[in-house]
């Protein structure tokens, strides 16, 4: 458990990268960047959120439960997103909806993992 913990927050700080390149990206595209801004925000919001879970996770198959789902979650949504905001191509346009359902799924796990984590002795 304690090197999916580890990887989970690894990759939660990818997310965070990617964020802000997205961001940027957005920010600098001629036209409208909004979609890719809407992208790098998810992926910037969500990475804090797994990484702080993933720091965590060792402790809690629950936690690393929350922040996998989230993880999953938001790399489908985003990346969804993002694809069709810079390249205009839409391979699996069911990504986002199934991602937004899992960020909210993950989301729900952590408010019931999170009270229990801070009960346990470290």
């Amino acid at each position: 458990m304690r090197a999916w913990s580890m990887a989970l927050s690894a990759l939660g700080a990818l997310c965070g990268a990617a964020g802000v390149a997205l961001a940027a990206a957005g920010a600098h595209r001629s036209g409208d960047g909004a979609l890719a801004t809407t992208a790098g925000d998810f992926l910037l919001f969500h990475a804090a959120a797994v990484v702080t879970l993933g720091t965590r996770a060792a402790n809690s198959r629950l936690l690393a439960v929350a922040a996998s789902v989230l993880l999953l979650g938001v790399v489908l949504f985003a990346g969804e997103i993002a694809l069709h905001a810079l390249t205009g191509l839409r391979p699996l346009p069911i990504a986002a909806p199934v991602g937004g359902g899992l960020m909210i799924l993950g989301w729900l796990v952590a408010a019931v993992a999170l009270p229990l984590a801070m009960g346990q002795k470290d």
